[in-house]
This record gives structure tokens, sequence and C-alpha cells, in this order.
């Protein structure tokens, strides 16, 4: 129950720079959500959902981005009821819950009786940050990709979301046209890298969303038959570097899942530091 000084409400793009100024409390964990907030303005025909906000007093102390993604902003455990009917409002059109663990499995706990079982639950998930040159010699072969890259980077992209998430990009209808344009979208922007032999795409990797304060990585794949060479590393330095380097961001930030030991081995030889703990809620 709310108190007398306290409202939650959807937030437009009136309340854009209070938004950011709270996503900018801790910039690079909630990097995706003011990226979010800065090119759509908290416009809905943009965010293709909603952000709201609780305001005590009339300052903006927390939020929820509610779209495909649930991502709770500046949010403590106890914030998340207020949340918690809007997100039930929603539940039809949100593929995951992410964030900081505490405060997902705090949500989840309030949610949970009305809400569909996950498909899977990722409860442990290391967030690492680095902002200075990686430790370890980065791979030369591993670049910037381009539109005549697609047809081969294209496979390579679902092959690693499969293995990833667990379900074909290219499953639901329009799926793989959807996911296809995501793919030459991050090619356009500059935010896709990789390498090449014969075979196809080696490593591959892209810059999901960039602000002021950080560029979050996703999508580091290595093709299974040279799994095991190293290349996790090596092609790691090089998007850190192309990212440091380039004035993109001036920190490089991702998170990994607890059990995949192999990544977060490369990322510590690559100089990365865990700064927080997220969690994942698959629907």
């Amino acid at each position: 129950m709310l108190r007398t000084r306290e409202q939650v409400r959807v937030l437009g793009p009136g309340d854009r720079d209070a938004f950011i100024a709270l996503a900018e409390q801790d910039p690079v964990v909630n990097v995706f959500v003011d990226y979010r907030a800065r090119i759509t303005n908290l416009d809905e025909r943009w965010l293709g959902g909603q952000v709201w906000g609780r305001f005590d007093g009339g300052e903006l102390v927390s939020g929820c981005h509610l779209g495909a993604n649930l991502v709770p902003v500046q949010c403590t455990p106890d914030d998340v009821g207020a949340f918690a009917d809007v997100a039930l409002r929603r539940r039809n059109s949100v593929g995951t819950i992410v964030g900081p663990s505490d405060v997902v499995a705090a949500l989840w706990k309030v949610i949970q009786p009305r809400w569909a079982r996950p498909r899977e639950v990722r409860s442990t998930q290391p967030h690492l940050e680095i902002s200075r040159p990686p430790a370890v010699a980065a791979a030369p072969d591993v670049r910037l990709t381009t539109p005549q890259d697609l047809e081969v980077l294209y496979p390579a992209c679902v092959a690693m979301y499969t293995e990833e998430v667990g379900v074909s990009p290219e499953g639901d209808a329009g799926g793989g046209d959807l996911y296809r344009a995501r793919v030459q979208q991050l090619i356009g922007r500059g935010w896709s890298m990789a390498s090449f032999d014969d075979e196809g795409v080696v490593f591959k990797a892209e810059v999901a969303c960039v602000t002021p304060y950080a560029a979050q990585v996703q999508g580091v794949w290595v093709r299974p038959d040279r799994r095991g060479e190293g290349l996790s590393t090596s092609g790691m330095a090089a998007v850190v570097s192309h990212v440091l380097d380039s004035g993109m961001a001036p920190v490089v930030s991702l998170y990994v899942n607890d059990w995949n030991t192999p990544a977060r081995a490369a990322y510590a030889r690559v100089g990365f530091e865990q700064t927080a703990t997220f969690a994942t809620l698959m629907f």
C-alpha cells in the first residue's frame, strides 16, 4: 500500500531526464534502461512497452521497464511491490525478467502466484565490467562486420541465440525477419564484430546498447569446432579494445551464467571484474 507522499505512474517524454538521472545512479548496471530512455524518450510508440516510476514527495525514486524485458531500475527488494500490479497486467508480453538478483527474487516472490512458470531460471549471473586495456593481446583478425558479411554472420547469430536461450529466434511467426533485421541493425551501427575462416564465423560478439557511461556486450560465441583454442579470450580483448579505443564508451560490461566456467575464465583473463550479481527468468 502506498503512503500519502508516494505515487506510481507510467512515465512519458516529460520524465525522460528524471528517469535518466535515476538510471545514472548506477549507470553501468542500468545501461540497458538508460539506453532505451535515450533512444525512445520514453515514448510508448518507440518503447514497445512502458516505463513506470515510483515517486516519493515528487521525486522519482525507482522505476520498472515493462516491454519484452521486465527490468527493475534502482529498486530495493522493498520497492518491487509498488510495481507488482502493473507487471501482472503486462505479463503476456514479457519474455524475460532480468536485473539484480535480490530484486528479481523479491519481485518474483510477489508475482509468482499469478504468473506463468518460467521456462528457465538463471538465479546467479555475475555482472562483469572492464574500464582499462585488456590484460591479453587482442585477436588481430576480429573486425567490425559489414553488410557483405550478413549471409555468413546470420547463421552464427541464430546458433548463438539458440544455444544461449534454448529456443530459436526464428521459431515465432515473423521471428526470423525480426531477428535478421536486428543483426543488420547492429552491423549498421558498427556494433558487430567477428572473425572468419573458410568455414564461416569463428568468433563473434555484439554491443547491445551504449550510453555515455558504458557499452554492454552480448552474443559472445565461438564456433563449436574451434572451441578450446582461447579464441573467446583474444576475441573479447579485441572487442574491449575497440570499444575503449574508439571512444564508444569508457566501460565495457556484460553478464554471464555462473555455470559457464570457460566463459567466466576467459573474461577474467581479459581483465573483467565482477561488480554485481544478476538473475534472469525466461518465459
